[in-house]
């Protein structure tokens, strides 16, 4: 039997659903059944396993805990491209950003989270955002923080290695701060890396920093929560966010919950806390 053969069960399914839902808060639905099974049959053929029942039974074991990461790294999605959603970018650069680095320029501190960040594009658009206001910011007590619960897509944001094709979403005013590479490969600068960190986090579990920050950007995120994870998390956000500080989230969500009581809506989907 070929793996493209092997047929889920209501059980099985189940059971893998409820292991996604337990370890990240995302929520299989029957809707996904497929996608679930095309991105673990894959897992099966890497594992050289001829059924969901041998599958099931792996991860069961106590060696099993390591295939759960695998899973969330299979399922996650990971669409991501520089500068999206466009009018994030335009809000930092004309009333987000400006005073923050003021407040930098006389020794405060300043934090950003892009709390799943994916590849990093996320992440350096907002770097790129800064420079582009402050060229001396390296200096600065200024940090952004990239973490996502995919270690794989983690290290690649560390890398700070993209498709040449990456460049067509990147105006001309930033090409400075990136350098050709080899197989088409177009590079961010090491002085744009300075200020920029990556971690892998889930944020269904616990986080390990007791630090506020300034801005968070946290878009496509809880759509695949359902309501009471969704919730949770803007409350758990809320508190990591600095009075006047913003959050940006994606343009199909909405700010719900006891949460949303705390913040003013300053643009679409750009929400400041009061």
């Amino acid at each position: 039997m070929v793996v493209s053969d092997v047929f889920l069960t209501d059980q099985q399914f189940s059971f893998l659903s409820e292991i996604v839902h337990k370890n990240s808060g995302i929520v299989i639905t029957e809707a996904k059944r497929g996608l679930l099974t095309a991105r673990l049959n894959r897992r099966l053929r890497h594992l050289g396993l001829s059924s969901y029942d041998e599958y099931c039974s792996f991860l069961r074991q106590p060696g099993g805990e390591s295939e759960r990461q695998e899973i969330i790294s299979s399922i996650t999605t990971n669409v991501t491209a520089f500068f999206r959603e466009v009018h994030h970018f335009e809000a930092l650069r004309s009333k987000v950003l400006p005073p923050l680095l003021e407040a930098a320029r006389r020794g405060e501190r300043v934090r950003v989270w892009s709390c799943a960040c994916s590849t990093g594009e996320e992440v350096y658009s907002i770097a790129l955002s800064v420079f582009n206001l402050e060229r001396e910011v390296a200096k600065m007590d200024f940090l952004i923080l990239g973490t996502d619960i995919d270690p794989l897509v983690v290290a690649k944001a560390q890398a700070g290695v993209f498709d040449q094709d990456a460049e067509r979403q990147i105006p001309r005013e930033f090409c400075s701060f990136f350098a050709r590479g080899s197989n088409r490969t177009v590079c961010i600068s090491d002085s744009v890396k300075s200020i920029v960190r990556f971690a892998t986090l889930n944020l269904h579990g616990d986080w390990p920093f007791s630090g506020r920050f300034d801005i968070i950007f946290c878009r496509n995120v809880v759509i695949y929560f359902d309501s009471e994870g969704r919730k949770r998390l803007w409350g758990r956000l809320g508190e990591r966010l600095n009075r006047g500080g913003s959050l940006f989230i994606g343009h199909s969500e909405r700010l719900d919950g006891e949460a949303a009581s705390g913040f003013k809506l300053a643009g679409a989907t750009h929400y400041v806390k009061s």
